[in-house]
């Protein structure tokens, strides 16, 4: 049995062990990015620094070895720091925003995309439960603001914005019959958009601007006057979904947040804004958002006979994609949801 110290709490350990497995046994909590339990690690984006005490080195404990007799410092002023500029680096490449500018600039906060998705997807009763969750039994501001959401909407610079306030007025003139003390609060309002960390992605090119009409799913149509829910449907499924689909089940924002970290103004191209959609599972892959650390290929490392995410390239210009040999609908075909729930970041999706 191995001894070890971390934070000056004296532990017990077994020879083969990590760092981090010690200390979560402990219930000391090291953050990670690249580390998932029973996964291969590879000790990437170094989120999970510690300090060993005795060295003065710092070593990432997802794949350091306990030692006998080590003092790891895993709180200290100078790990933390440390944590930050790793968390920093990852953000310079991340070239994806949390949420979409129509939300943000909205008064209310309203969830403009989630509206829209519920929509397209011809659930007219989710979007008035939504509509009466926002509202909680007060008026609908859209009938009188001048429509900041628009404004900011990217297809408007593409056609025209997307049709956001007769949307929402149509959505709210259908949920004005139901029974509003019925429908529980959720907290979806202005009160509860996370505004002090919203990641950018940057300046952006023609190219990179009509990537997102790759979704949608009204293919072209549009209906700026909106009076029967074919109409709803049909411009709703106008809109880009600039937002994440991580937005609040994030771990790389979580840890900005958590570290008072603010996303860089200056962002490192190193790959385009571009989608990735299987449409046979569902799967949608963005490559902006991928900090690279490699869960998504390292989880499918058993697959036999189907084709799976890998790594492409070289260098800073390495990036995850399908095998050269495969197409991007070729691949995942079982394994989809396992590394959609293991990204940290949102680059994989569902569509």
């Amino acid at each position: 049995m191995l001894r070890i110290k971390i934070d000056n709490n004296e532990l017990e350990a077994v020879e083969g062990q990590t760092i981090i497995e010690v200390a979560a046994r402990a219930g000391i909590n090291i953050p990670v990015m690249c580390h998932s339990d029973g996964v291969e690690h590879w000790s990437s984006c170094m989120v999970c620094l510690v300090k060993d005490k005795l060295s003065g080195g710092y070593v990432p404990s997802c794949s350091a070895l306990v030692q006998d007799g080590m003092d790891i410092d895993s709180s200290g002023e100078d790990v933390v720091l440390m944590r930050k500029k790793a968390i920093e680096l990852l953000l310079l490449e991340h070239r994806a925003e949390c949420e979409a500018q129509c939300r943000i600039v909205c008064p209310q906060g309203y969830n403009i995309p989630l509206m829209n998705r519920l929509l397209t997807a011809g659930d007219i009763r989710g979007a008035i439960e939504l509509s009466l969750q926002e509202q909680a039994g007060t008026e609908l501001l859209c009938k009188t603001c001048p429509g900041y959401c628009e404004n900011a909407c990217r297809r408007k610079k593409i056609d025209g914005p997307v049709s956001i306030r007769n949307l929402k007025i149509f959505v709210s003139g259908l949920a004005g019959s139901e029974t509003r003390k019925e429908i529980p609060v959720r907290g979806t309002g202005a009160s509860n958009i996370r505004k002090r960390f919203s990641s950018r992605i940057g300046a952006l090119d023609s190219t990179e601007l009509r990537e997102w009409l790759r979704e949608d799913a009204g293919k072209g149509a549009r209906s700026r006057e909106i009076d029967d829910p074919g109409s709803a449907e049909e411009e709703a499924g106008s809109c880009m979904h600039c937002d994440c689909r991580a937005a609040e089940d994030c771990r790389l924002r979580e840890l900005a947040e958590a570290l008072g970290v603010k996303d860089p103004k200056g962002k490192v191209v190193n790959a385009p804004i571009r989608k990735k959609i299987n449409a046979g599972t569902g799967l949608i892959f963005e490559n902006a958002k991928c900090i690279k650390c490699g869960l998504c290929v390292r989880v499918c490392e058993d697959s036999d006979g189907e084709p799976a995410l890998c790594f492409i390239n070289r260098g800073f210009v390495s990036i995850i994609s399908e095998p050269l040999t495969s197409e991007f609908e070729e691949i995942l075909a079982t394994k989809s949801d396992i590394c959609i729930n293991i990204c940290p970041t949102g680059a994989l999706s569902r569509f």
